[in-house]
């Protein structure tokens, strides 16, 4: 019998405790350990289970002071816009009567063939752009957009009577009006249609709803857009008897303007 049966036999195997074991300083070479500190750091660097937040649904309330878009007849309400509106029927009128009309009217009054009255007309709207420009700047240093208006349309009617006298007198008189015309008749209109309707589409009565400038701005232009079309129907209409009766027209239409810019 080997010596091994008789250890055993004779009571002599080591107990458990006297097994060797890595020392508990030293590095640990036991695989085991090292898997259970490393799944131990894992839980340090991973969020719990317990500290998981759900996310929760964001409902966006609409606020009760929150300011609508203004109606057609709040809009109307706005002090300054009927009569802006009728000034701005008015002065287009006169404005697009002058566009269709002019070239005709200068081949009858000048003696001109068609195609220098066409480029002679592109004159008026020259002074437009100048006269539009100057308004701007005026109404901006005075800050006062109405009496802008008022003080060129009531410079515009006698000139606009001017200008059919002159006109049968030559080239050079007939330039020169037709680009004071073009600036007084067309300063108001221009101004009207930019900072007068963005002043009145943020005016002080609508108390912070700057949501009416769309609607402000649409009406005073479309009352425009009406003269627009009345003004060369009437022309049409007026020029069979006589020129006269057309300058007596627009003439007419810009004093109208005028007392609608002096109530504004």
């Amino acid at each position: 019998m080997s010596g091994t049966s008789r250890g055993r036999r004779g009571g002599q195997t080591k107990p458990p405790s006297a097994i060797a074991r890595p020392p508990q300083n030293g590095p640990c070479t036991d695989n085991n350990h090292w898997k259970r500190e490393g799944s131990y750091d894992m839980e340090l660097l991973l969020p719990r289970d317990s500290a998981y937040v759900p996310a929760q649904p964001v409902v966006v309330v609409k606020s009760e002071s929150e300011l609508s878009a203004i109606s057609f007849m709040g809009a109307l309400r706005i002090p300054g816009v009927v009569e802006f509106s009728l000034c701005l029927l008015f002065a287009k009128l006169v404005s697009y009567t002058f566009l269709f009309w002019l070239p005709l009217y200068i081949t009858k009054a000048a003696h001109l063939d068609a195609k220098k009255a066409g480029d002679l007309s592109t004159l008026f709207d020259v002074g437009g752009i100048v006269g539009g420009i100057l308004a701007g700047v005026i109404s901006d240093k005075l800050g006062k957009r109405a009496t802008t208006c008022a003080v060129m349309l009531l410079l515009a009617a006698p000139t606009l009577y001017g200008f059919s006298m002159i006109s049968q007198f030559g080239l050079g008189p007939t330039v020169g009006m037709l680009l004071v015309c073009g600036g007084l008749v067309n300063g108001p209109y221009a101004l009207i249609t930019t900072a007068v309707s963005a002043d009145l589409g943020t005016h002080k009565s609508l108390k912070g709803n700057a949501r009416a400038l769309s609607t402000v701005t649409a009406i005073i232009d479309g009352t425009g857009s009406v003269g627009a079309a009345l003004g060369p129907l009437l022309a049409g209409l007026l020029s069979a008897g006589g020129w006269d009766r057309v300058f007596y027209m627009l003439m007419t239409a810009d004093f109208i303007a005028l007392l609608a810019s002096e109530v504004c």
